[in-house]
């Protein structure tokens, strides 16, 4: 399932490594959702960078 964290991420103008820092998710989770690769994620993970990303997970989804 794709999502829009990297339209998100680059709105606020973050870089991936920034993201991941302040959402404590690892660069590996990031990208693979970024680059729509089939991700094992919880949402939790979701989240943490819904909320550094200041949107509800649901804004995250495509749809």
């Amino acid at each position: 399932m794709p999502f829009k964290v990297k339209e998100f991420r680059e709105l606020r103008k973050m870089t991936q490594t920034e993201l991941c820092k302040q959402a404590k998710v690892s660069r590996q989770t990031l990208s693979d959702l970024e680059s729509g690769k089939e991700v094992n994620t919880t949402v939790a993970t979701l989240q943490k960078i819904a909320d550094v990303l200041s949107c509800k997970i649901s804004d995250l989804f495509c749809p």
